[in-house]
């Protein structure tokens, strides 16, 4: 693990090249009070709103409890915490709990962290939901566009990551995220680099995505691996939370415990002609492709050329979204 210091500089030379040479305010998190604050929601505060300058917030060490929003005006916001394994943001809230104000928890409101600005970079952070098997709730929740998540976990059981926002272009490299049902969720275009996908307790659902019929990318799993403690053939790839939902798995290596079959139609027959659920070349015990339900896809090498990072992130304006981040992605978690 490299030194938080030497982050911090690597960090701070990439995003001055990334952001012509703005300005860059920094801030650091620190629960035994050695920092600028002791809560992540304080230094989410600080920064200004309709910010235009980047701002670095370090976290150190410990756990976080803490329900946190960055609102919608507060971007270009990198937060790096000093290890992954211990730096831990975390809240138990669930679908279906009373909150303080007696008004019931929805699972939008479940998220222990909601990210609601654009342009926002974490790297080495735990987001995680304690409130356990207990239904729908969430670790992460991201609103805003051109989110980065660079040697994260997200930690959890249902609905542990959700994507939500259609439209917004979310990266994950290097990232471990575990759940049961529906844990990677959403109507974003997400693009997963060598993530691990863990699969917990008895059975369930990699993602249920919600892509919307106009949107030509949802979920596209690139070089990931798909472990868990499961039995063996107890998990599916995904379900359509929506129609159109649209998930792809490239390269990716797949323990036993996915089904033979690998998708599930969410019992919505009409479904299965309007999903898109397609695979390259997955490998591994549960990646044998002749079982397959007949409406999925196996793509061919040429099929693959149109799933590359900035073909499904750069949009309109060309966003770069691996732009400065290759030391960064090499930090071990």
């Amino acid at each position: 693990m490299l030194h938080l210091k030497y982050v911090f500089l690597c960090l701070c030379c990439m995003l001055s090249m990334e952001l012509l040479a703005s300005p860059t305010k920094q801030l650091t998190v620190a629960k035994d009070g050695t920092g600028d604050y002791k809560s992540i929601q304080e230094a989410f505060d600080a920064v200004p709103l309709h910010n235009n300058n980047p701002v670095v917030i370090f976290v150190k060490n410990g756990t976080y409890k803490e329900k946190i929003v960055l609102d919608s005006t507060k971007n270009m916001v990198t937060l790096v915490g000093e290890s992954a394994s211990q730096t831990i943001l975390s809240f138990d809230d669930f679908s279906g709990k009373v909150g303080a104000d007696g008004i019931k928890i929805t699972t939008t409101t479940s998220a222990s962290t909601r990210i609601v600005a654009d342009n926002f970079t974490a790297v080495n952070i735990t987001f995680a939901n304690t409130a356990g098997p207990v239904g729908q709730a969430v670790a992460m929740l991201v609103d805003g566009d051109k989110a980065r998540f660079i040697n994260c976990r997200f930690l959890g059981f249902q609905d542990t990551l959700y994507p939500k926002r259609a439209g917004t272009r979310q990266y994950y490299k290097n990232c471990y995220i575990e759940g049961t049902v529906d844990f990677i969720f959403g109507w974003a275009i997400a693009f997963f680099d060598h993530c691990q996908l863990n699969g917990k307790l008895d059975a369930g659902f990699f993602t249920a995505a919600s892509t919307p019929q106009d949107q030509s990318y949802g979920f596209v799993f690139n070089r990931c691996t798909l472990t868990g403690s499961a039995p063996a053939a107890t998990y599916y790839l995904g379900r359509p939370w929506r129609d159109y939902a649209k998930t792809v798995f490239l390269c990716c290596e797949m323990s036993n415990i996915i089904k033979p079959e690998g998708w599930h139609n969410w019992h919505k027959t009409n479904a299965e002609k309007t999903a898109f659920y397609a695979e390259y070349d997955s490998r591994e015990a549960g990646g044998i492709s002749q079982a397959r339900v007949e409406w999925s896809k196996q793509l061919v090498k040429s099929d693959v050329k149109k799933y590359t990072i900035q073909n499904v992130l750069g949009g309109n304006d060309q966003w770069r979204a691996a732009k400065g981040l290759s030391k960064l992605a090499k930090i071990k978690v």
